[in-house]
């Protein structure tokens, strides 16, 4: 059911969770994201244009087991490799910028169980997801403060431990069944704490009004005294000091969304060329003969294939460190790879969204065909976390030896 209310926002709960398809390989994960790409793409531009949230697509996903794919075999998923994740996430960003990033709290969530979950916890929530369960993410408040300073509280009471906070950026909370989302105990301890989605005391407020990325919901979710269960509170604390790859792993599915939103804008604007652009006049009898749009072509080509090429090793390296105990060195080895690669899908798909309405023309800028969207969800998700820091990371780590901080943006 979805109600309507005066703000225009809509205010609706997802399904009931049913038993996905279960994923075996990485094959069948990358096979299945084509089949479920072409479902996001089917109407993407006229869902931006009035703001419609992909409920039928995320169920969709849901539905086809892609959201299981990182559970570890020994719990009943594929583990498919890291480069199979990214590879996952651009195909659905090509597709639909917006809805290829509502799930990606889901794996980010899941890599952080992988590092600080007891084997119990594991258990419990890598069954639920492979059950059909949806992750969602309450994101940092917006206070304007630090990131870092978190005012969510864990509290004890008669009937157990409760939530209380407000959050926001929480990208894929209206869609889902558990929304995991840090806060502080009573004795200062850094905490991932989660809450049913429908939970007493737990609202998601479709308030999120970006430019860009207008279905993702990432709006504000409160917690007013919500009932917690306390063996899925993890202790974040050890992580301080036990290197882990959860940040990177973070990292590497933005930067695939990036990448993926440049592609898209790149195929958008060739056939916006092969079929409807018109040469410019005096200098061409058609578009393919025009020298200045044949090289302008050929440069955006040579800088997707080289942003993707650079993501692809970077999921390489994370498979490879992945297989042996990670280290504080390999840990900083796999956020300096997915800061090359974060660098590079964020320029990518800044300039193949510009360049496809460069290189169309007038005619691509008309509202019905909305191929503006690729250009603002550029611009909006490439904000996650400023890429001028990715240089400062690769140039500290490069010219001093320093190690990235161990953190959910690196």
């Amino acid at each position: 059911m979805t109600l309507h209310r005066a703000d225009g926002f809509e205010d609706r709960r997802p399904l009931p969770p049913t038993r996905p398809h279960r994923i075996r390989s990485d094959a069948e994960a990358i096979a299945i994201a084509r089949t479920i790409a072409r479902r996001f793409a089917d109407g993407a531009a006229d869902r931006d244009r009035d703001r419609r949230l992909p409920w039928a697509e995320i169920e969709a996903f849901t539905a086809s087991g892609l959201g299981g794919i990182t559970v570890p075999r020994a719990y009943g998923g594929a583990d498919v490799a890291h480069t199979t994740l990214a590879a996952v996430f651009a195909i659905l960003a090509a597709a639909d910028g917006s809805a290829a990033q509502i799930p990606q709290s889901q794996f980010g969530v899941l890599a952080l169980v992988r590092a600080a979950a007891s084997p119990e916890q594991q258990a419990r929530i890598y069954g639920a997801v492979l059950d059909g369960h949806r992750i969602g993410n309450a994101g940092p408040s917006r206070n304007g403060r630090a990131i870092t300073q978190v005012e969510t509280r864990l509290a004890p009471g008669p009937a157990g431990s409760r939530l209380t906070g407000r959050r926001f950026y929480s990208t894929g909370a209206l869609f889902a069944h558990w929304i995991p989302t840090r806060a502080v105990a009573p004795d200062g301890r850094p905490l991932l704490v989660w809450a049913r989605r429908d939970a007493p005391g737990v609202r998601v407020v479709d308030d999120w009004q970006g430019f860009g990325q207008r279905t993702t919901a990432s709006g504000t979710v409160a917690f007013v005294d919500a009932p917690i269960e306390d063996g899925l509170t993890l202790d974040l604390a050890p992580l301080a000091e036990r290197p882990a790859l959860f940040g990177p792993v973070s990292q590497l599915v933005q930067a695939a969304i990036d990448a993926g939103i440049a592609r898209g804008a790149t195929e958008a604007a060739l056939e916006f060329l092969r079929t409807r652009t018109r040469p410019f006049p005096f200098t061409a009898e058609s578009v393919a003969e025009d020298p200045h749009l044949l090289g302008e072509v050929g440069r955006l080509t040579v800088d997707l294939h080289a942003a993707e090429a650079v993501l692809a090793r970077a999921g390489r390296t994370l498979d490879r460190i992945a297989a042996a105990p990670v280290t504080a060195q390999s840990s900083a080895e796999a956020s300096v790879a997915v800061a090359e690669a974060k660098i590079l899908t964020t320029e990518v798909a800044l300039e193949a969204s510009e360049r496809l309405l460069e290189l169309a023309g007038a005619a691509a800028t008309r509202a019905g065909d909305n191929l503006g969207r690729f250009w603002r969800d550029a611009r909006v998700h490439t904000l996650h976390d400023p890429v001028r820091w990715k240089y400062h990371l690769l140039g500290d780590y490069t010219l001093n030896g320093a190690l990235p901080a161990r953190h959910q943006w690196n």
